[in-house]
């Protein structure tokens, strides 16, 4: 009788540890399976929807006025420092208050910092300009380049891109610059010239000036 009751609590135990690892089975599959739960879905949402943010209307109006006044003749600089000023006073009052949301109001807040006259000023139109690129303004890849440039040479340090030209007494010049960071193919990807084609704009600022 005991040998049968042994038998039988063996079959018992065998029957169980199937039962359990067939559990542990189903579970496993049951996590390969299951969907990813929206707390687990680390992809970016960017990438594959449309960004449908609106403009706001007077960031549009701020950045026109913003290049029309650097397309007057005999521009008087001076103003356009005061005009400057208080338009990125009004930009950054719209900013804190979260009223500039879409691509194309980074863009054009990246330019009116860009004009600004200090170091913090290029810094922050390079951070817009970042916002402008990861929420569908593609073609700021260059005002980030050239915010990125004017930022290094406000603070004493080369630029990378090639973007800023300034006039000295001898004609036009790039310097201090870093042409050896970054290849021509990595400009090109964020829309800024080749050297070879800075080379000559350089040349042909630097002709102008002396045909004067």
């Amino acid at each position: 009788m005991r040998a049968g009751r042994n038998a039988m609590g063996l079959k018992t135990t065998l029957a169980l540890g199937r039962i359990a690892r067939a559990g542990v089975l189903s579970l496993l599959f049951a996590a390969v399976l299951t969907p990813p739960t929206a707390a687990q879905d680390h992809s970016d949402p960017t990438e594959t929807q449309p960004d449908a943010r609106p403009n706001n209307p007077e960031m549009t109006a701020i950045f026109e006025a913003d290049q029309a006044a650097r397309k007057k003749p005999d521009i008087d600089w001076e103003k356009v420092a005061i005009e400057d000023a208080a338009r990125r006073k009004r930009v950054g009052e719209l900013l804190d208050a979260g009223a500039l949301q879409s691509g194309d109001d980074y863009y054009h807040a990246a330019f009116v910092f860009q004009h600004g006259d200090a170091p913090s000023d290029y810094l922050k139109a390079h951070a817009l300009a970042l916002l402008a690129v990861s929420r569908g303004r593609k073609s700021a890849t260059w005002i980030a380049a050239a915010t990125l440039d004017r930022y290094l040479m406000a603070i004493g340090q080369p630029q990378i891109y090639g973007t800023q030209f300034t006039k000295r007494d001898d004609g036009w010049s790039q310097e201090p610059y870093q042409r050896e960071l970054l290849s021509d193919a990595l400009r090109e990807a964020s829309s800024v010239p080749p050297i070879a084609q800075q080379e000559r704009q350089r040349s042909a600022l630097s002709e102008r000036d002396t045909g004067e």
